[in-house]
């Protein structure tokens, strides 16, 4: 058993955040949480304390949708839209992913910096490339932290050195399931890039494998208006972009993150509550793409999850303390052109977005509550700004939020395991 003493902050529920100043919380040899409390237990008394003094304890981020082989690309290429974007700079950074040992020299970079950011957790699109993808899990696995790993399906509209096939996807994905077996925190997600890159047979392959073995989905979704024409030509059946998903098995039949849905509503909307689809907001992409912006207050109100990723490298920054920033901001623009119609969102509820709700796709995580694992980061928040700290814990927070960055992260912790940035692969 651990004891760690700070000032401990969560969001158990989307609209407040829970507050222990000077509290403690006890996790046992297996990384998960016993017990939180303002006072130490009698019992635990003379038990060793780990002593954060005044810093802030909060869960680690769960970055949801990301593209660990674009990173190299990250923070150039934004003068274009989705499409052109894909083909001019993206699908080209791809391709070198043949090359395994360009594949590990990036991922090995990727999952560091993920980690530099206070990211514990993510949803991964890889490659198509099965060698490369296999790299990917492994990096996360050495360096201790949980991923979904997604080998990526793609067989039309695409360059012929990214296609697959669906029997190909089929038996590297049995490859990747295998090589994963033993992996205690990374498991693999079936990932069709998107409609527009992906025939009936290969959407039909992935939703069989997804339901035979019982594997999470990801994809994109309405993220672009040209994008939504698009999917309407190649798929005339389908009711609307998400429905082209639903007829393949790849959307709700097993726990499904759908990124961007910058113009979901109306039937599609009904079908993601229907069918309990994740949202997966990435406001710095859709402002970055001109993509848009998501009604994310829309989908609260209908009762449709959400949570947040960086969605590198049309985001342009790893961190999902930015995302938040951006969800926040954007929304507020959102308020503004419904004329109040829709409220802003509030902290509190993007935080939760990025702890709570995302951790939910990996188990219990994502929160300090009793029987989670303790992913958490502690953070040193003092010098962010030269007035001195607020006494006010949530405001702290909000400061590091908006002020703060990987500077500020002292401690970083995985299911109880601290995880070094100095680790070797």
């Amino acid at each position: 058993m651990r004891i760690y003493k700070a000032n401990i902050l969560h969001t158990p529920s989307p609209n407040h955040f829970e507050v222990y100043q000077g509290g403690y919380i006890t996790v046992d040899d297996n990384g998960i949480i016993q017990g939180v409390y303002e006072v130490l237990p009698t019992e635990m008394e003379d038990m060793p304390v780990v002593d954060f003094g005044e810093r802030l304890l909060i869960p680690a981020m769960n970055d949801m949708h990301v593209h660990a082989p674009q990173y190299a690309n990250m923070g150039i290429a934004m003068d274009m839209e989705l499409i052109p974007w894909l083909n001019t700079y993206t699908f080209p950074e791809e391709e070198k992913f043949a090359d395994e040992q360009y594949a590990k020299a990036v991922y090995d970079a990727f999952v560091k910096e993920l980690c530099r950011q206070g990211t514990m957790r993510a949803a991964v699109f890889a490659t198509t490339h099965i060698h490369a993808t296999q790299c990917l899990a492994k990096t996360f696995d050495e360096m201790g932290m949980g991923a979904l790993i997604g080998l990526v399906g793609m067989d039309r509209h695409s360059p012929e050195e990214l296609v697959n096939t669906a029997s190909s996807w089929a038996s590297d994905m049995q490859s990747l399931m295998q090589s994963m077996a033993d992996m205690a925190k990374v498991k693999p997600i079936v990932t069709p890039r998107f409609i527009p890159s992906c025939t009936p047979a290969i959407l039909q392959t992935m939703g069989t494998i997804a339901t035979q073995f019982k594997l999470p989905v990801q994809s994109h979704l309405s993220e672009n208006k040209q994008e939504i024409i698009w999917v309407q030509q190649l798929e005339p059946q389908s009711t609307c972009y998400g429905d082209a998903y639903h007829r393949y098995g790849l959307f709700g039949q097993t726990p499904t993150l759908m990124a961007h849905c910058c113009y979901t509503d109306g039937e599609e909307l009904k079908l993601m509550h229907a069918n309990d689809v994740c949202v997966v907001h990435c406001p710095t992409s859709n402002c970055n793409l001109a993509s848009g912006i998501a009604p994310v207050r829309k989908f609260l109100q209908a009762g449709v999850r959400v949570v947040l990723g960086s969605d590198i490298a049309a985001g342009h920054h790893l961190s999902i303390f930015r995302v938040m920033q951006y969800a926040v901001q954007v929304s507020k623009l959102q308020y503004a052109l419904s004329d109040g119609k829709l409220p802003f969102l509030t902290l509190s509820e993007v935080f939760y977005m990025a702890t709570k709700a995302g951790g939910s796709f990996f188990g219990k995580v994502g929160s300090f509550e009793v029987g989670y694992a303790f992913d958490a980061l502690v953070i040193d928040d003092m010098g962010i700004h030269d007035v001195g700290l607020p006494t006010d814990c949530q405001q702290r927070l909000e400061r590091f939020i908006y002020l703060g960055d990987d500077r500020h992260i002292v401690h970083r912790f995985c299911q109880g395991k601290e995880i070094s940035l100095n680790s070797q692969f």
